[in-house]
């Protein structure tokens, strides 16, 4: 069985070609799949990750020119992070320099070093040095070691009015557990290396999140198969009154869809089939991919969507 921990987390952009160009050519990420947003054809869904796009790798975009800005508040991801080498957080402090990133000074979080950064959106990101994952596969990007690439997510943080409902969640259905707590902040995690920490912030009274460019939309945790997802689905609903979407074929993986507590929507994607089901391993990324049902409009379709490389 699959470990469980963070599937995907998808977001909004507002350049197509600028958002390939950060994550491919700064970050170093595979562009492992050009599609569609199912619900919007119009619109991209662009999916970055590591060689193969491995479950909790995933970083995903639909981008829409000229978005108005995001605004992180109560109910949203506060900050995605990425897993490097613990040795490599200064290189990528150099690098982020040198191409003009912005970017924090390093700090230390739950005892791990924790650079902070934004895309061109201004989503909050973050790099944390990881004891060996120096180890751990990685992409071959041009321009970046692989001693220093990153290895895939290392978790995301939430910000919310208050943490006990989305913890039992969390513990509850999804695989985590307790881990530590920092101030107002609370470590899960689920003991997988890849996607294996949510950090809940309790900030009480704050300003409410407004989704836009550089917001995250949902994040979505492992099932390793449908049965799985549905023995979820049956707890969120029995144990926690939660509802949950049907199950919606996304092509690549299957999911369901609820709005947690706090206000995050969360998803649940099956593992299977992955994204070397519609073209081969070594082209992933190369064209676009569209599902049987909206094939017969691939000409409308691409006369609508930005011409990227």
């Amino acid at each position: 069985m699959s470990p469980h921990g963070i599937h995907h987390v998808t977001a909004f952009a507002s350049d197509t070609a600028r958002t390939i160009d950060f994550y491919t050519r700064v970050l170093g990420l595979r562009l492992v799949k050009k599609t569609v947003n199912f619900d919007d054809p119009g619109t991209y869904h662009l999916y970055f990750g590591d060689e193969a796009g491995v479950p909790g790798t995933i970083l995903t975009f639909f981008p829409i020119a000229q978005a108005a800005p995001g605004r992180v508040g109560i109910g949203q991801v506060s900050e995605t992070a990425f897993r490097v080498p613990r040795a490599a957080i200064g290189a990528w402090t150099h690098r982020f320099v040198s191409l003009n990133v912005a970017h924090e000074a390093p700090v230390s979080v739950f005892g791990e070093t924790v650079l902070r950064f934004r895309d061109p959106d201004g989503m909050p990101l973050a790099l944390v040095g990881v004891e060996g994952a120096e180890a751990e596969p990685a992409w071959n990007a041009e321009g970046i070691a692989p001693e220093t690439a990153i290895r895939g997510f290392h978790g995301v943080t939430l910000l919310l009015r208050g943490a006990e409902a989305t913890a039992a969640i969390l513990t509850d259905v999804l695989g985590f557990a307790e881990a530590a707590r920092e101030g107002s902040q609370i470590r899960l995690t689920s003991g997988a290396a890849l996607g294996g920490f949510v950090t809940l912030r309790a900030v009480g009274d704050f300003l409410p999140g407004r989704q836009g460019a550089g917001s995250v939309h949902h994040i979505a945790f492992r099932a390793a198969d449908d049965a799985v997802q549905a023995a979820m689905t049956e707890r969120l609903s029995a144990a926690h009154g939660m509802s949950v979407t049907e199950q919606r074929d996304r092509q690549y993986f299957r999911s369901v869809y609820f709005r947690e507590p706090g206000g995050v929507l969360f998803e649940i994607a099956t593992d299977a089939p992955g994204f070397a089901i519609d073209e081969p391993a070594a082209e992933l990324g190369t064209g676009l991919k569209l599902p049987p049902f909206l094939e017969p409009h691939r000409g409308s379709i691409e006369a609508v969507l930005p011409k990227v490389a």
